[in-house]
């Protein structure tokens, strides 16, 4: 068999494209003969370094993203629903205290990283399904005892994210997507014979199974996989 293929996928789970991007990687990790690896980043930093503008500053843009995501909710089976006040959530509150949660909880994880996947999904659990908090250090603890982590690993956690290391790591990771020409997320890389291939957004899949020699089964593998 072929070596795997190194994939790297940032994200910030303050974008819910990014849940979705994140849910189909994460569904075809074993599927795929790919190495994923997850890179948590903070959106924020890349629309500023990037000269971006975010959807939700277009009108619009923020008029279809909403249908757009009640579609792509459906057609990738993640339980995502837009909060009441998503200006609010994306762009009053933001993500920046979240996001080092997760670098500080990928600082500690050993042997894989299925607690890093957990938490970054209980976070998007609560913006984009339960409407709930995320900034708050009570909400970050809530979120990572629903991932499944102990109380001794969530308040260790919780020490260790304000810490300039872990501001250090997120601003690094940040830099290293805006250094692969980053300007959103998720921004997927895929390291094919030495070089990497960019993959913006949640609907190159299809593409991107082409580019590393794969084939897409959809954004469910294992029921397509059933089918056949």
């Amino acid at each position: 068999m072929a070596s795997r293929k190194v994939v790297e996928l940032f994200y910030d789970v303050v974008s819910p494209y990014s849940w979705l991007g994140f849910e189909v990687m994460c569904r075809y990790r074993h599927v795929w003969n790919i190495e994923l690896k997850l890179r948590p980043a903070f959106l924020g930093g890349v629309m500023h370094g990037s000269g971006n503008k975010p959807p939700g500053m277009v009108p619009n843009k923020f008029k279809y993203m909403d249908k757009d995501l009640t579609r792509l909710a459906k057609y990738f089976d993640v339980p995502l629903k837009c909060p009441a006040d998503p200006f609010e959530v994306m762009f009053q509150k933001g993500s920046m205290s979240a996001m080092r949660f997760v670098t500080a909880v990928q600082e500690r994880e050993t042997g894989g990283d299925e607690q890093v996947e957990q938490v970054s999904r209980e976070l998007w659990r609560r913006i984009w399904s339960e409407d709930k908090d995320i900034t708050q250090p009570e909400s970050m603890s809530e979120a990572a005892k629903k991932a499944g982590l102990s109380d001794s690993d969530v308040e260790a956690a919780l020490q260790l994210y304000t810490s300039q290391p872990i501001k250090d790591k997120l601003k690094n990771t940040t830099e290293h997507a805006l250094s692969y020409g980053a300007f959103g997320f998720p921004m997927i890389v895929c390291h094919i014979d030495g070089k990497p291939e960019i993959f913006f957004g949640s609907d190159r899949f299809e593409l991107m199974a082409f580019c590393i020699g794969e084939k897409w089964l959809g954004p469910k593998p294992d029921k397509s996989a059933a089918r056949l």
